[in-house]
């Protein structure tokens, strides 16, 4: 019969007796790691952990002294700035822990961290994995505390956060405090409103009354001069920008019953609302705390992806050095190990691996990489021990792009979005006409209801939830594709794609994957040998950053010297050879060429002398999300420089009924502005150099990630992972968030119209208001979170 691990809890394997003894029993152990773990916590005495834990420990490795030297690379002082706070001597940090599993773990890794001294506070959250640490850092050193943690069988490391998450922090905390304030304070004055209530009918004295509003009237100042003040502050600013926002109706309402009943107090005469005051402002201030916690889940999906970079990174000189990652520069040397993630942006120049490109691309399969390969900050190295030597860092890192082009894309705002701003506008406008309106009539009907009705109506009316309808959708949206490899650059996107009515596709690196292979070649000339033909095409073609060039520059020969070197896009290149004219690139461009089987050819003297076939593969996905376009009704078409058959050829396996070979770059965007004339909206879909004209002709541009530079940067959407089936999701989303954002017009409006008249009635009291503007906002938000599924 087997036994178990005293610590972890785990089978004991054959041939191991190891043992502890603990309250006069001897306890079975699995391994030296768990065996010095448990003597650690018994000789410490915190032997009650194993009374009180709920769950097993985690199987626990011995130190080795690769490890304490990553602990010790946290005192350094430019890594701490990165995660540590400091005030005097006593530093705060929040520390991922990991292996905790009950309240037990956090009772230990408190009395544990304490007994160390010089600790000032513990925190450990069972739910997060998160503690908090607070200790005299001039006497005790962080290594000193991940080490500690270590020993008893705890991971640990410093939790790294953005200043974005920081600011939500906040925010968060001053939300709960506002609402603190509001709360005891309603409470308190509801007492004193329940005894005047009671009063009016047992005949209080006029004395105990006016004394039960002065002291209404002092604790219903800190709600509105704190708890309130956000919204007042709001609509200030809101109308020096000249603009009728959102808090203007709720701080007429709040400062305006403030200011009448402060006036009644004061001057003896009608009534006093204090604490109605003090619970509207805190339902508000609730339906804002959870519409801020709503909004908040929307945005966590868009968090800034430079969370995904490591601290630290071995720099390989003379020897290993632990550093900074922040501190790496251009052409140092990086050594990576199995499991790390790569601290920058690089070049493979030692072993081989495999690399999680998940958090880029949406693909979770991982990549090959070898030396040579292209390796990105924020990727996890899988298999080997792996050296880079870094070529992009700081804003130029790819995560760091793709961070930003995000950011723009969420921040430049969609004319659909500028125009419901504006409506909310005007409806504000019209709502304070319509709120006097309704105050002038009730005043004559009913002057004791006149104030509150009105009240009602600038409350329950508060168009929030429009203008949150379409934001919330597209940030959603956005956070999805992103999640999946699309990368949204402009903020016209979503809305361009539901009216987008035909797709022109490049044939080369995009329908392709632009892997060419060398299938034939032709000598048309005998004075020259096979040999001279492939060192002048692989000469040439070294200058060019065309897919085709590759099949071209992996030819086992040597270089030859040329010069006078130009790129003519479309056509090819051509230099000067031993001062003779050489060129590579399409059929007829130097002389006429009758030859229609080879895609490329070799001129001399303005004559050919060699045509070489080339061989390239369709991209997975291809025929499956071109037969999901013509489904939705898109007329596709292929717009490509390629002359040879190879183009009719793929677009009559792939079922494309248009298609146009032998194009130059202005050929791309006649037949594109063709289209737009004729009244179609029109998608482009491209990777190369001679793609840039046409995408700034196009309505909607898209970029295989795998081209060239100036493609994706001027391109609209970039496909992270140079798959096609990233045009079918971000089709299918552009569509649904259509029809989310449809969805949200329809509540925002519909509550609006149906509340705005039972609230002039007097139907509505102002708590119910505060519900309804408040749940209104939350279900709009709700309805867009669906887009993240």
């Amino acid at each position: 019969m087997s036994k178990n691990c005293f610590h972890c809890l785990e089978p004991i394997p054959a041939g191991i007796s190891l043992s502890i003894t603990f309250e006069n029993d001897e306890k079975p152990m699995c391994c030296l790691g768990c065996q010095a773990v448990a003597e650690a916590i018994i000789e410490q005495g915190m032997s009650d952990y194993y009374k009180y834990r709920t769950d097993s420990a985690g199987k626990v490795q011995e130190l080795v002294p690769e490890q304490i030297k990553m602990f010790q690379s946290y005192d350094d002082e430019d890594i701490q700035s990165e995660f540590l706070t400091k005030q005097g001597d006593i530093a705060e940090i929040l520390l991922s822990v990991e292996g905790i599993s009950c309240a037990a773990c956090a009772w230990l890794i408190e009395k544990q961290l304490l007994n160390l001294g010089h600790v000032v506070r513990v925190d450990v959250n069972t739910s997060t994995y998160r503690a908090m640490v607070k200790w005299d850092q001039s006497k005790l050193k962080l290594s000193t505390i991940i080490e500690s943690l270590a020993r008893i069988g705890y991971r640990a490391y410093p939790f790294q956060q953005d200043h974005e998450e920081q600011q939500k922090r906040q925010t968060a905390q001053s939300y709960v405090r506002r609402l603190g304030v509001a709360g005891l304070m309603t409470m308190q004055v509801m007492m004193f409103a329940f005894a005047m209530y009671f009063g009016m009918f047992s005949g209080m004295d006029e004395g105990f009354e006016q004394y039960f509003r002065w002291i209404s009237l002092v604790l219903a100042t800190p709600v509105i001069l704190y708890s309130a003040l956000p919204f007042l502050t709001s609509a200030i600013r809101g109308l020096k920008a000249k603009q009728l926002n959102m808090d203007l109706p709720v701080s007429l309402a709040i400062f305006g019953a403030y200011g009448a009943s402060c006036w009644a107090t004061v001057f003896e005469t009608g009534e006093v609302y204090f604490e109605s005051i003090c619970m509207f402002t805190f339902l508000l201030l609730l339906g804002k705390y959870l519409e801020f916690r709503a909004r908040l889940k929307a945005s966590e999906f868009t968090a800034n992806l430079q969370k995904l970079l490591p601290l630290t990174a071995r720099l390989v000189n003379d020897e290993e050095e632990i550093i900074a990652a922040k501190r790496l520069k251009l052409n140092d040397k990086v050594m990576i190990k199995a499991g790390e993630t790569i601290p920058a942006d690089g070049i493979l120049i030692g072993g081989k691996t495999s690399v999680d490109e998940a958090m880029m691309t949406g693909e979770h399969a991982a990549v090959a990489k070898t030396v040579g390969d292209q390796v990105y900050a924020g990727t996890v190295n899988h298999d080997g021990v792996i050296s880079i030597e870094v070529n992009q860092i700081g804003q130029d890192t790819l995560i760091n792009q793709i961070v930003r082009l995000q950011h723009q894309a969420l921040t430049s705002r969609p004319k659909i979005a500028e125009i419901t701003d504006k409506v909310a506008q005007w409806f504000v406008a019209c709502l304070l006409v319509f709120a006097s309106i309704t105050a002038f009539s009730w005043y004559h009907i009913e002057p004791e209801h006149a104030f509150w009705v009105t009240i009602a109506v600038l409350v329950a009316t508060c168009p929030c939830a429009l203008s949150l309808a379409i934001p919330t959708a597209l940030t959603c949206a956005v956070a999805k594709l992103t999640q999946q490899g699309v990368l949204i650059k402009r903020s016209h996107v979503l809305e361009t794609l539901t009216k987008v009515t035909d797709i022109a596709f490049d044939k080369t690196g995009t329908l392709t994957e632009g892997k060419f292979t060398l299938l034939d070649t032709k000598l048309f000339d005998d004075s020259v040998s096979l040999k001279q033909v492939y060192a002048l095409a692989k000469t040439l073609e070294t200058y060019s950053e065309h897919p085709i060039s590759k099949a071209f520059t992996e030819l086992d020969v040597s270089p030859v010297a040329i010069s006078d070197v130009e790129i003519e896009t479309g056509k090819g290149i051509s230099a000067v050879f031993q001062q003779q004219t050489v060129a590579i690139g399409k059929a007829n461009w130097h002389c006429q060429v009758a030859d229609t089987t080879h895609d490329v050819f070799l001129y001399l003297n303005e004559r050919v002398i060699a045509g070489f076939k080339l061989q390239d593969k369709i991209r997975d996905h291809a025929a499956d999300t071109l037969s999901a376009l013509k489904a939705n009704n898109l007329q596709l078409q292929v717009l490509t420089g390629d002359p040879s058959l190879a183009g009719k050829q793929l677009v009559s396996s792939l079922g494309i009924d248009h298609v146009k070979t032998g194009c130059s770059p202005s050929d791309k965007q006649k037949v594109v502005e063709q289209l737009s004339h004729q009244g179609k909206i029109v998608a482009m879909v491209g990777d190369g150099v001679n793609d840039s004209p046409v995408f700034n002709s196009a309505h909607l541009s898209v970029a295989m990630a795998s081209g060239a530079d100036i493609s994706k940067n001027t391109a609209d959407v970039v496909l992270l992972n140079s798959e096609l089936n990233g045009i079918s999701r971000l089709f299918n989303t552009a569509k649904l968030t259509r029809r989310v954002i449809k969805q949200n017009l329809a509540i925002s409006l519909c509550y609006n119209g149906s509340i705005l008249p039972l609230a002039a009635m007097g139907m509505v009291p102002p708590w119910v208001a505060v519900i309804g503007m408040s749940a209104s906002s939350l279900i709009v938000i709700g309805n867009s979170l669906r887009l993240l599924k």
